[in-house]
C-alpha cells in the first residue's frame, strides 16, 4: 500500500478518536514535517516545537477534522501557517524586548548602565513568567492568541469553539490576575 493511502486511512481512523492511528501517523510524518520545517524556517528548535504543537491541534480536535485526501500535503500547510505564527510571535518579542531603546542607545551605555537595564529586563520577565502562573490553561492559552499570535476575538472565539462574549471574558479575567500580580 501506498504512503498516501496509508495516511489517508490512519488520518481518517484518528477522525473518530483512535488514538493508535494518531500514533502512528505521528510516527510515519514526524520527521519528514520536521525537516520540511527546518526548510521552511532553518530552525530545527522552531521546527520541532511548531510540529508538536500541529500534532497536538489535530488530536484536540479531531472530532472536527475534515477529510483530506492528501494528509502529508494537508499537513504541510497547516505547519507552514504555525510555523509563520511562531516566528511572527518570536518577532514580536524581539522588537518589545529590542524597544526599551534603539541600538544606538545600548552602544552609548556604560557597562554599569547595561548591567541594571539587563537585571531589570530579567526581574520584568522573572514577574510576568511568575504572574503568567497564576493563569489558568485556558488563561493562557487565550491570551496568547489575542496578544501573541494577534488574533480578534472573533477568530480566537471560532479557533478554541467557544463564544465571543466567553473569550472576551476570559481574556479580561486573566488581564485582571496579571495586573494584581505585577502591582504586588
Amino acid at each position: 500500500m501506498d504512503n498516501k493511502l496509508v495516511h489517508h486511512l490512519l488520518w481518517e481512523r484518528l477522525r473518530v478518536g483512535d488514538r493508535d492511528a494518531f500514533f502512528d501517523l505521528y510516527k510515519a510524518l514526524y520527521y519528514p514535517l520536521v525537516n520540511f520545517g527546518i526548510r521552511v524556517c532553518a530552525d530545527a528548535d522552531i521546527a520541532s516545537e511548531a510540529t508538536d504543537l500541529v500534532f497536538t491541534t489535530i488530536w484536540e480536535k479531531h472530532e472536527s477534522l475534515s477529510r483530506v485526501d492528501h494528509v502529508e500535503a494537508y499537513l504541510r500547510t497547516f505547519l507552514k501557517r504555525k510555523l509563520l505564527r511562531i516566528l511572527e510571535r518570536k518577532r514580536k518579542i524581539n522588537d518589545a524586548l529590542c524597544n526599551a531603546g534603539s541600538e544606538g542607545d545600548w552602544m552609548e551605555m556604560s557597562y554599569e548602565e547595561f548591567i541594571v537595564k539587563v537585571q531589570s529586563d530579567e526581574l520584568v520577565r522573572y514577574q510576568l513568567k511568575n504572574a503568567l502562573e497564576k493563569l489558568t490553561f485556558r488563561q493562557k492559552q487565550l491570551i496568547h492568541l489575542k496578544f501573541f499570535d494577534g488574533l480578534s476575538y472573533e477568530q480566537i472565539a471560532e479557533q478554541t469553539s467557544q463564544t465571543i462574549k466567553t473569550a472576551y471574558n476570559t481574556i479580561y479575567d486573566a488581564l485582571k490576575i496579571l495586573r494584581k500580580e505585577l502591582k504586588a
